[in-house]
């Protein structure tokens, strides 16, 4: 008994070690992060600023503006250690995995955390300043727009989120042509589908806004599309030999 519990043991060990570097090369970017909070929160919020010329976000909880920057340290904390972090969780699976699987997952986990990124900076760069605008634009005269810096960040990081995750589209999509699980052909049959719920997803995930759901559905199904163009030109079908 004890012979077959000792793999796992190992196992649990390992998995361990992997969490505890993990969490201490994220603190460390944390604490560095932090100490940069107060610039990291202006860069954070310029964006808004932009459209808002001369005004200044309120924070109405007596906390607010030190939990404000410690979650913007986290985030930037979380990009920073990104790759080390999926490093971790390659080199923990790694052993059970073949020669071929190795090849595959070491560019995949630089490409994911690549896309992730780009993603991010799609919605700061481009998303952020055309949704803003929107709403300055239906603000009426009579109305002043007071937006709370905790609620900006909350909206940020949802933004973030969501066109992080949606950058991974390809990477999706290629694994599972890679692995068998749906074919070049089957995808291009679903794109239809593929299209309703990208508005669908649109519309759960980002403000009831009509223009942040379109900056976020027609990149999710373009993205889509690049996908299944890769995977094409990576796995085309091998010809049958003639009899």
């Amino acid at each position: 008994m004890n012979d077959n519990l000792q793999p796992l043991f190992s196992h649990l060990l390992e998995l361990r070690t992997r969490l505890v570097r993990g969490v201490l090369v994220f603190l460390l970017g944390f604490i560095i992060a932090f100490a940069f909070s107060a610039q990291l929160y202006d860069l954070m919020v310029a964006p808004l600023a932009h459209v808002l010329p001369g005004q200044k976000l309120v924070t109405i909880g007596i906390a607010s503006p030190f939990m404000v920057q410690v979650k913007i340290a986290a985030l930037v904390a979380f990009v920073l250690t990104l790759p080390h972090s999926l490093y971790q969780v390659w080199a923990f699976i790694a052993p059970g995995l073949y020669q071929h699987e190795k090849r595959l997952i070491v560019p995949l986990i630089f490409a994911s955390s690549f896309l992730f990124l780009i993603g991010m900076a799609f919605a700061y760069f481009l998303v952020f300043g055309v949704v803003f605008k929107f709403i300055v634009s239906v603000v009426p005269t009579s109305m002043q727009w007071l937006p709370d810096s905790g609620e900006y960040l909350d909206f940020a990081l949802g933004m973030f989120l969501a066109f992080g995750v949606t950058f991974q589209v390809p990477i999706a999509v290629i694994v599972l042509v890679k692995m068998g699980v749906v074919s070049i052909e089957k995808l291009r049959e679903v794109r239809s589908y593929v299209i309703v719920g990208a508005f669908v997803i649109a519309a759960v995930v980002t403000p009831p806004d009509v223009v942040s759901q379109l900056l976020l559905a027609i990149p999710l199904w373009l993205l889509y599309e690049l996908g299944v163009f890769i995977a094409g030109m990576l796995y085309r079908p091998k010809p049958v030999a003639p009899d």
